[in-house]
């Protein structure tokens, strides 16, 4: 089941004096630029996003109702969220969160080979890590060539892998 709030970043601390506060993102960050609301508790708060701009490596963000340091510095540590609905994404593409702890199923033998448990973001493509049940891990490309399918409500990623990845063979 997909989660209807996705986590964007955490608040780390606050910045001037007019109540806006920096938030350490953990999505894409084109995705805050265009952010109308921020969610708190897993989706229970909302808030408005008056305006929002990166700052070095955080993003400045100012909430409607949150007017003074004071009242900025009680979201410190804090995990903001936006809606699911209000983050475009294109065809095809799929949230990292929804691909955590999917089952990588072999699409020709149908072996399991484990559960997709870390996305690496590297530039060219993503690399997966698949956690196997005996506890190792094997990274492999997220490319057309290994990635048969990805079907998040059934829970399962099919892959044809390069040979070697699963295996010891040359």
């Amino acid at each position: 089941m997909r989660k209807e709030y996705l986590e964007v970043g955490q608040i780390v601390t606050t910045h001037g004096i007019k109540g806006e506060v920096r938030l350490n993102p953990c999505c894409d960050p084109d995705d805050l630029k265009a952010a109308k609301h921020l969610y708190f508790d897993g989706g229970a708060k909302c808030f408005d996003v008056e305006r929002a701009r990166p700052h070095k490596n955080v993003y400045v963000i100012k909430l409607a109702g949150i007017d003074t340091p004071d009242e900025a510095v009680k979201l410190r540590g804090r995990t903001a969220y936006m809606s699911r609905g209000e983050i475009p994404l294109p065809e095809g593409s799929y949230f990292i969160q929804d691909v955590i702890g999917l089952s990588v199923v072999d699409a020709d033998s149908k072996v399991r080979y484990g559960e997709l448990s870390d996305v690496a973001q590297t530039g060219a493509n993503d690399i997966y890590c698949v956690k196997r049940d005996d506890g190792s891990e094997v990274w492999i490309p997220a490319i057309k060539q290994v990635i048969v399918s990805t079907d998040v409500d059934a829970g399962v990623m099919l892959v044809r892998p390069l040979k070697g990845l699963f295996d010891d063979e040359d």
